[in-house]
């Protein structure tokens, strides 16, 4: 047996892609998707098919995790299509606060998505729940599945990204590194208590489950008493690019950014394979 050939739930298919890897951990990339399927572009505004609320290049900013040993799931599509961090029943995160939904109308910026009268119906958001939610997660769930029973303690890290000052969210703005572990229930205390201190120790400004407590995916699949920890790091992107179109990536401060990264992965790694 090679060194993945355990690994069963592999894909590459039309909805998203797995990187098999040979250490517990898988990086799941929810918000990395950027394309639209045609018949959905057809009925968004213009601004609206340039995603800009897309969480930038964040595969290519996790690109050193493979070499770490790490699994990772990058989607194709968009969050406008469907947000694969939403519960499939657009159930609300946040009572009570500002929220994206599962199949946004607006976006960050409190503009039309789409074009008027082309908003999807109950019934649309069905199938694409459907057709585009599902994929990803029954290859998140079933790549899970296969690596507790491989490895026993695993760590499910969500990468995601955003503006630094977003009024629609949060008042100010938000410190560089946001760790969510859903109020401590989704990630064991001593991996979070280790994950603290690997930001500490990095020097960089940081929260824990403070405005961003994780979305979805760390709440429905962090189970620490399994052995399945999920956390969710919300990055700002000024750390690595450049805020705002036409986005761009920029090199010297995203290997700065890598190197925290990195630093901190490696902390929860061995963390988990003591």
């Amino acid at each position: 047996m090679t060194e993945t050939e355990w690994f069963a739930p592999w894909r590459a298919d039309e909805h998203c892609r797995l990187w098999p890897g040979s250490r517990p951990l898988l990086i799941s990339l929810p918000h990395d998707g950027t394309e639209l399927p045609q018949e959905i572009a057809d009925a968004m505004t213009p601004a609206a098919r340039a995603v800009p609320d897309t969480d930038w290049h964040v595969s290519r900013l996790y690109d050193f995790a493979r070499e770490l040993g790490a699994f990772v799931l990058r989607p194709r599509w968009s969050r406008y299509v469907v947000d694969l961090n939403r519960p499939p029943d657009g159930g609300a995160l946040y009572p009570g606060k500002s929220e994206t939904g599962l199949c946004p109308t607006s976006t960050f910026a409190c503009e039309s998505i789409y074009l008027a009268g082309r908003e999807p119906d109950a019934v649309e958001i069905r199938a694409r729940v459907q057709r585009y939610w599902q994929p990803y997660h029954t290859a998140l769930r079933e790549s899970l599945a296969a690596l507790q029973v491989r490895f026993g303690q695993v760590l499910l890290w969500e990468g995601h990204s955003i503006v630094g000052t977003c009024p629609l969210f949060f008042v100010g703005s938000l410190p560089d590194y946001n760790l969510g572990t859903a109020g401590g229930n989704s990630c064991a205390q001593g991996l979070q208590r280790n994950l603290e201190q690997a930001l500490t120790q990095c020097g960089v400004e940081h929260a824990v489950t403070g405005r961003f407590q994780g979305g979805y995916i760390t709440r429905q699949y962090g189970r620490p008493e399994t052995g399945l920890n999920a956390v969710q790091m919300e990055l700002v992107q000024e750390n690595y690019m450049v805020e705002g179109a036409p986005f761009a990536y920029d090199e010297g401060r995203a290997l700065d950014s890598q190197r925290i990264l990195q630093q901190v992965l490696e902390s929860a790694l061995a963390h988990l394979e003591q």
